[in-house]
């Protein structure tokens, strides 16, 4: 595991890295250059076992388990073995190439096939491959957190479904609800979005430079290739993208980008509300022994998780809605600009997911202050003139809404007013009686039987 580095520019690298490490391992410079290796060998065997190329036979179980080993026992030094030779060749995926030819060389039989190595592939087939298995390593973690967060939010919701509070529509006083249900809303909103997420599925090509398969056609042109190709990338647990330029067109990493932003935006809508609970001191947190605050008000507990989540949420966000705009435009049959913006799509997942561990350390930090809750509903008789106004209506009484509107708007309304409003209206006794026995805390409708129903 890499150690806090204060020279680092970005804070996932740094700061975060204890938390995003596992990122890492899908995203770096390395994961990169591990994903292209292994793609180009397992294209050599691949090629091997094609009984219609000829000229290079099926491989013996030796050499298979040679260039198996090249991936499964690569390290950090043959990274840098490779990026020696990319500062000669100025070109990524030419420095694998010659990487795995140079370990290839010493093997009496692999040698013979030297030039097999990257054969009938552009830069392009290897590289979106690597991409897309990087991603979607990095999307299961992603998904394993929220999923994580989800479970959290849900036994909040069911913890909490009977205690009532008030609502605060506008930042005002309005219609009770349970905490738990608050939960709920949440958690139905999220739940489905990241099912959504990870139900995206995400596509490669290996169909060469233009993607009309030019060069397989001419160098072997009595295999199918693009029914074989498609059984290649399927191979590799990828679905196949039939139709594409050079590159692989990133619809799908569009498609992933729109859809954690979307998660991530209810994520901020859910932040704010925890911290304005935390104002309201509707929830208290834990008094850590050593933390500090303020660097000069001694008595503060910051909500920073949920501070430090709505910031990084907002980054992921910019960054997802920028692939999403960016990722899918690509001049003519291919540009390079988006090579440079494909190397931060682990930036936007690992700040979704510092954002995530927070919000789940904040969560686990908090607890309920029945007391102030209470308070604030016991003194909230006011709400109580939407039900009285609803039943009003249901017996004809002329400007139902404007009377109960000039008794409570704008003023102090306590219980004995209520009282009086009620009993001067013209409705049946059995509904009179039922209105004067309902209070703030009872005026909660199906928000307790909701939270009990929810899986």
């Amino acid at each position: 595991m890499k150690k806090y580095d204060l020279l680092s520019i970005s804070p996932i690298d740094g700061r975060y890295f204890e938390v995003c490490h596992g990122m890492a391992e899908h995203f770096s410079e390395y994961a990169l250059i591990k994903n292209r290796v292994l793609v180009e060998i397992k294209w050599l065997i691949f090629l091997s076992d094609l009984k219609e190329v000829k000229t290079f036979p099926k491989l013996n179980a030796t050499s298979r388990n040679f260039l198996l080993k090249i991936y499964n026992n690569f390290s950090i030094k043959d990274a840098e073995k490779i990026k020696k030779f990319e500062a000669t060749t100025k070109h990524d995926v030419k420095a694998v190439e010659y990487f795995i030819k140079d370990k290839i060389k010493t093997q009496s039989i692999l040698k013979k096939y030297l030039e097999y190595v990257h054969i009938c592939c552009t830069s392009e087939d290897i590289n979106n491959l690597a991409y897309a298995r990087m991603i979607s390593e990095g999307k299961i973690l992603l998904k394993s957190k929220m999923d994580f967060l989800n479970k959290l939010i849900i036994r909040f919701a069911k913890k909490y479904s009977k205690d009532v509070m008030i609502s605060h529509t506008h930042g005002q006083v309005a219609t009770p609800t349970t905490m738990g249900k608050e939960f709920l809303n949440f958690y139905s909103r999220l739940s489905s979005l990241s099912n959504e997420f990870s139900s995206i599925k995400v596509f490669g090509k290996f169909n060469g430079a233009t993607g009309n398969y030019s060069s397989h056609s001419i160098t072997f042109p009595n295999v199918n290739w693009p029914k074989v190709n498609k059984k290649f990338i399927e191979s590799l647990k990828i679905e196949e993208n039939k139709y594409t330029t050079q590159i692989e067109p990133h619809d799908y990493i569009c498609n992933l980008s729109d859809k954690l932003s979307h998660y991530n935006s209810v994520l901020i809508g859910f932040s704010q509300d925890i911290w304005s609970y935390i104002s309201k001191n509707y929830f208290v947190q834990k008094n850590i022994k050593g933390e500090i605050g303020s660097s000069t008000m001694p008595h503060k507990i910051n909500p920073i998780n949920f501070e430090n989540a709505e910031g990084n949420l907002g980054i992921s966000n910019s960054l997802s809605k920028f692939f999403s705009e960016k990722l899918v435009i690509s001049r003519l049959q291919r540009d390079l600009s988006d090579s440079t913006v494909m190397r931060n799509i682990g930036l936007a997942f690992s700040y979704s997911y510092l954002a995530y561990d927070n919000i789940i350390t904040g969560l686990k930090k908090i607890s309920l202050n029945k007391t102030c809750i209470d308070d604030d509903l016991s003194n909230a008789w006011e709400v109580l003139a939407e039900p009285i106004q609803m039943v009003a209506r249901k017996y004809n009484i002329t400007n139902s809404y404007e009377i109960l509107k000039k008794e409570t708007r704008g003023k102090p309304v306590t219980q004995s007013i209520i009282k009086k409003i009620i009993n001067k209206l013209n409705i049946p006794p059995i509904e009179k009686k039922n209105l004067l026995a309902l209070t703030p805390k009872k005026y909660i409708g199906y928000s307790i039987k909701l939270c009990d129903d929810a899986k």
